[in-house]
C-alpha cells in the first residue's frame, strides 16, 4: 500500500485514542528499528517517548520476536486454567525479581485491567471498599481504572464508582509552600494523606493506589521519605499499598521496579508495557504472599479469557530474559546521566524551562511563562492557542517524536539508547526551547 493509502484507510475507519477525529493527520510509519521509525519516503524519526513509554528495549528486538514465534509454533492459545510452559516460567521469573515479600501474579491484558484486578483483589482481601488515589495520576481509561485516574481523562466515566476517593500529589515544584528540604515536604504531604484517611474512616479503606512515580502527569518523583511514610500509614490502618508499575517499571528508572529507588515493599505490583515492550500486549498484578495464601481458601472472584496469552508470555520471558542478560539497568544508569546532564543544561539556558524531574530514561520537561512565578505555559486542561500542540510539531518536524501533557515534554526514550543519540536528539530540544523563548514568551 502507499502511504496515502494507509492514511487515507486509518483517517476513514479508525477512531483514534484522545483525539478529536476531523483534524488527524497521522504520520505511517513503514518499517522500525532500535529507536527509529521511517516513514514511506524513508525519512527517519527517533522514538523519544519510546511510544506509549512502553517499547523499552527498542523496535525489532530479534529475541523477542524469535519467541514469539517459536510459541507460535506450538499453540497460540490455551485457556487460564490449563498449565503452559510460558505462563509459568514467566510468573516465575517476575516473583523471583520481586522482593521477598511478594508471591503470586495474576495476569492481564494491560495495564488498565492490572490496575482494576488490582483493586478487586485489595477488597475481597480487605473486606473494605474505599481506594485512594492521588488526583495526578492516570491508571487506564477501562471504568474502573478512569474512576481510579485522577487527571481530566477520568471525566466520561464520572458520576464515578462509589469508594473512590482522590488525594494531592506531592507536586513540590508548583506548591505554594516553600519547603525548606524534601523530607520537609514529605512529611507535610504525608501527614494531609493521614489526616484524609481518618476522615474517610481508616477502618473502610481498602487500599492506597499509587503511579510509584508519576507518569504522564509530569514524571514526578516524590520527596525523601514520602513514600515510606505512606507505607506507614498503610502499616498503621491495614490499608494495602499498590505500586502502579506499569509506565515505571521494567527499568525506566535504573532499576527494575520504581519502588526500589525508595525502600519500599508494596503489597501489590501493577505492571504492563516493559514486560513485552509492547511487541503483544500483558499486564499484570503481583500480590504479596500473604494475599495469595488468603486465595487457597477463599474463591478469587476474577478473569479474562487472555489471561497469561502464551503468546504474551513468550514474549515476556524473552523481554525480562533480555533485561537481565544484556545488562540494561546498567546501561540506564550510565546514559541517565547524560539525560540529567542535558536537561539541566535545559533548565539553565532557556527562560521557559521551569523544572526539569528525571530519573534514569524517565523524564519531562515543564515550561513555564515565568520563572520566578512558576506560571505553566499552558494552564491546567487549558491550552487554547494549542502551543504545546505546536510545541511538539516543531520536535516532530526535527525527527524528534515525543508527546505531551499539560505544559510537560515527556522524553523516555527506548533503554537501548545510546550517549550519543541522547545528545543528538537533546539538540534538538534545544533548538525549540529557543523559539519558545522568542515566540511563546
Amino acid at each position: 500500500m502507499t502511504r496515502e493509502e494507509v492514511v487515507r484507510k486509518h483517517k476513514t475507519y479508525n477512531l483514534q485514542s484522545w483525539s478529536v477525529q476531523g483534524g488527524l493527520n497521522p504520520k505511517a510509519i513503514k518499517a522500525a528499528e532500535g529507536i527509529y521509525l521511517y516513514d514511506y519516503d524513508g525519512t527517519r524519526y527517533s522514538d523519544m517517548s519510546a511510544q506509549l513509554v512502553n517499547m523499552n528495549l527498542g523496535h525489532g528486538n530479534k529475541e523477542i520476536v524469535e519467541a514469539i514465534k517459536e510459541q507460535a509454533d506450538k499453540f497460540c492459545y490455551m485457556a487460564p486454567s490449563y498449565a503452559v510452559e510460558s505462563r509459568g516460567v514467566l510468573a516465575e521469573m517476575i516473583v523471583n525479581l520481586m522482593p521477598d515479600n511478594i508471591g503470586k501474579v495474576f495476569f492481564t491484558n494491560a495495564g488498565a485491567d492490572a490496575n482494576e484486578n488490582a483493586i478487586k483483589i485489595a477488597r475481597m482481601y480487605t473486606g473494605r471498599q474505599k481506594v485512594f488515589s492521588r488526583y495526578r495520576s492516570y491508571h487506564g481509561s477501562s471504568y474502573g481504572a478512569a474512576n481510579l485516574t485522577g487527571e481530566p481523562r477520568r471525566f466520561p466515566s464520572e458520576p464515578g464508582i462509589p469508594g473512590f476517593v482522590h488525594f494531592f500529589d506531592p507536586y513540590v515544584y508548583q506548591e505554594k509552600i516553600r519547603f525548606a528540604s524534601e523530607e520537609e515536604a514529605a512529611e507535610f504531604y504525608v501527614a494531609k494523606l493521614r489526616e484524609q484517611i481518618l476522615y474517610e474512616g481508616a477502618d473502610n479503606v481498602a487500599a492506597i493506589v499509587l503511579e510509584t512515580i508519576t507518569g504522564s502527569n509530569g514524571v514526578i518523583i516524590p520527596p525523601k521519605g514520602y513514600l515510606p511514610g505512606v507505607r506507614k500509614i498503610c502499616d498503621e490502618f491495614g490499608i494495602l499499598l499498590i505500586c502502579d508499575e506499569v509506565m515505571a517499571g521494567w527499568g525506566r528508572t535504573g532499576k527494575m521496579f520504581a519502588f526500589e529507588n525508595f525502600g519500599i515493599k508494596p503489597d501489590l505490583v501493577t505492571f504492563a508495557k516493559g514486560v513485552t515492550c509492547g511487541y503483544v500486549q500483558l499486564g499484570g498484578v503481583a500480590v504479596s504472599k500473604k494475599i495469595a495464601e488468603y486465595f487457597d481458601k477463599h474463591k478469587l472472584m476474577c478473569g479474562l479469557t487472555y489471561s497469561g496469552h502464551p503468546l504474551a508470555c513468550a514474549a515476556g520471558v524473552a523481554c525480562v530474559s533480555y533485561y537481565t542478560e544484556h545488562h540494561i539497568l546498567d546501561h540506564v544508569c550510565q546514559v541517565g546521566k547524560v539525560l540529567g546532564e542535558e536537561l539541566e543544561e535545559c533548565r539553565k539556558d532557556y527562560k521557559c524551562v521551569g523544572d526539569v524531574r528525571y530519573i534514569g530514561l524517565f523524564s519531562a520537561i515543564e515550561l513555564v511563562k515565568d520563572q520566578e512565578t512558576r506560571e505553566p505555559l499552558v494552564s491546567y486542561g487549558e491550552d487554547p492557542e494549542n502551543l504545546m500542540g505546536k510545541i511538539i510539531g516543531m520536535l516532530a518536524a526535527r525527527g524528534f517524536m515525543t508527546y505531551s501533557h499539560e505544559n510537560m515534554i515527556i522524553i523516555a526514550p527506548p533503554l537501548i539508547i545510546t550517549e550519543e543519540q541522547i545528545r543528538e536528539e537533546m539538540a534538538k530540544v534545544k533548538e525549540v526551547l529557543e523559539i519558545v523563548d522568542k515566540e511563546f514568551l
